[in-house]
């Protein structure tokens, strides 16, 4: 997520404290300007700033992926050809929104970037968003054609999808959930694990549960995740990043600030996720 100063400005030194964080509990890789991120609310030059930052405080540590996506097919690819993302291993590249394009529409929008891009591409489905869904086919399709497509961010919140996507494409192909409530899931029923939103506050737990999970230790990962399950309701019960920057608040790491149309938390909701985070 890009924290913010009370005055809505982009906070730096807290950015350096998230990734440091990051890096000492243990997260596998990050995520850089998501969904997660508002990076919709944020200008050229505050996502050049944010993206060098981490470059910078990273340091070579983790494998790093940026988002590079839109509803405009032509931007992305000019994006794609223009932004310097040297230091990133990989782009996360959203399926079109609002615009609901067909099955066809999207297969054509993903062969675009994957062409354009400079780096391997990972798909994002997350049909809450978007109003439109990537079907397992259309994502087996673009695996087969598409050298350079080489996973999915799959959050369309379908177990059965998600499970149909894993038989559908090559082993080496990588479905990683993009719903934090059904990551383990996914990962036992032969996915590649997870982008995280609640690993951000507690990744040195969630990257334990996916290693097990990894590893076929059903047992063990279940006991991670039941004990997770309760603070990945609260964070997305008003939306997100709001209930994630109300745990990393908690942790002393950044303000709880959000940018319009987002609000804070609740008092009440933000006294719960304390109560939670206080129990771990």
């Amino acid at each position: 997520m890009t924290p913010f100063k009370e005055d809505g400005s982009v906070d730096v030194k807290a950015l350096e404290k998230i990734v440091n964080y990051q890096i000492r509990n243990k997260a596998d890789y990050l995520v850089v300007l998501g969904t997660t991120g508002e990076y919709v609310t944020l200008t050229a030059e505050e996502r050049a700033l944010i993206k060098q930052t981490i470059v910078t405080v990273n340091d070579g540590q983790l494998p790093l992926v940026l988002g590079i996506g839109g509803n405009n097919t032509a931007e992305v690819a000019r994006r794609l050809q223009t932004e310097d993302y040297t230091a990133f291993d990989a782009v996360l590249s959203v399926s079109p929104y609002y615009n609901k394009p067909s099955q066809e529409g999207i297969y054509q929008h993903f062969s675009v970037v994957a062409e354009q891009s400079k780096r391997p591409v990972i798909v994002y489905n997350v049909p809450g968003r978007t109003a439109s869904n990537m079907t397992p086919e259309t994502v087996a399709r673009l695996a087969a054609d598409c050298e350079n497509i080489v996973g999915i961010k799959e959050a369309a919140g379908d177990m059965v999808q998600a499970m149909e996507m894993i038989a559908q494409t090559p082993d080496d192909f990588l479905v990683i959930s993009g719903d934090d409530m059904l990551a383990l899931p996914m990962t036992l029923a032969g996915g590649a694990g997870v982008i995280s939103v609640i690993g951000q506050g507690f990744p040195k737990e969630f990257a334990q549960m996916i290693a097990l999970g990894l590893q076929g230790n059903a047992q063990q990962a279940y006991a991670i995740h039941y004990k997770m399950a309760e603070v990945i309701d609260l964070i997305f019960e008003e939306g997100n990043p709001v209930g994630i920057k109300a745990v990393l608040h908690k942790l002393a790491l950044a303000e709880v600030t959000v940018r319009l149309p987002l609000v804070t938390v609740s008092q009440s909701l933000h006294k719960r996720i304390n109560k939670f985070t206080d129990s771990l």
